[in-house]
């Protein structure tokens, strides 16, 4: 599973980014997440500021 990121709410704060521990997201307009990277520790829905993250 990986995370989907709603790209009309993503700010690309890069708060995601910061506290993923695997560097599997990456920002310029949005955030993207690499899924051959995600480990599925799903610390950047709880960081993401404006809920753009879910399952």
């Amino acid at each position: 599973m990986v995370v989907k990121i709603d790209i009309d709410e993503c700010t690309a704060c890069g708060a995601c980014a910061d506290i993923c521990p695997e560097d599997a997201i990456t920002v310029d307009d949005h955030a993207v997440v690499d899924a051959d990277l995600c480990i599925d520790c799903l610390n950047c829905i709880d960081e993401c500021p404006v809920d753009a993250i879910t399952e």
